[in-house]
């Protein structure tokens, strides 16, 4: 097998890209919001990389690039600037630092959010791959993070074995992830 030991750390990125909490003008709930769902999910332990960040593109590109080529992240989680606001770059960054994009992520999260609101279709969510990290973009809405998570999470185990991260098992009674045999 391969060095076990650098596989078994599963370190996971969580960027909460907002002017006013990055300025403490506002709690950071979007980011407390999916670190609380990533432990209802994984059973595997599993090691934060956390920023709070301004709506500024360089610094959001810096931060992915940190996180996944320094701190090996196998998956990035950033929430906010996916709307059609002026200072909404987060796509943009992520498109800028990725080799591969991975649009059903973004279509999928669209889909399960039109359920629930109609302006859903305003949001740019989006997905991609830098070397062996998936990067996915959330909204920035705690309710729209769990119902966003819920609908794509089980797809993420899969695609980290796919980039020949670590193995996440999960807690399968709130969330099931799909590998085929």
């Amino acid at each position: 097998m391969e060095d076990m030991a650098q596989k078994t750390v599963i370190r996971i990125g969580i960027i909460n890209v907002s002017d006013r909490a990055s300025q403490g003008i506002y709690e950071d709930i979007p980011g407390k919001a999916i670190v609380a769902t990533l432990n209802e999910y994984l059973k595997s332990e599993w090691v934060q990389e956390y920023a709070v960040i301004p709506d500024e593109q360089a610094l959001i590109e810096k931060t992915l690039i940190e996180m996944a080529d320094v701190r090996k992240c196998c998956l990035i989680i950033t929430s906010g600037g996916t709307g059609p606001a002026k200072r909404d770059v987060t796509p943009e960054a992520t498109e800028a630092v990725c080799s591969k994009l991975m649009p059903g992520f973004g279509e999928l999260m669209r889909t399960t959010s039109l359920a629930y609101v109609p302006t859903a279709i305003l949001s740019r969510q989006t997905a991609g791959i830098r070397n062996e990290t998936l990067i996915v973009n959330l909204p920035g809405k705690p309710k729209a993070i769990r119902q966003c998570l819920d609908a794509i999470f089980p797809a993420i185990p899969y695609c980290i074995d796919l980039l020949e991260g670590p193995f996440m098992v999960c807690n399968e009674e709130i969330m099931k992830p799909f590998r085929p045999k």
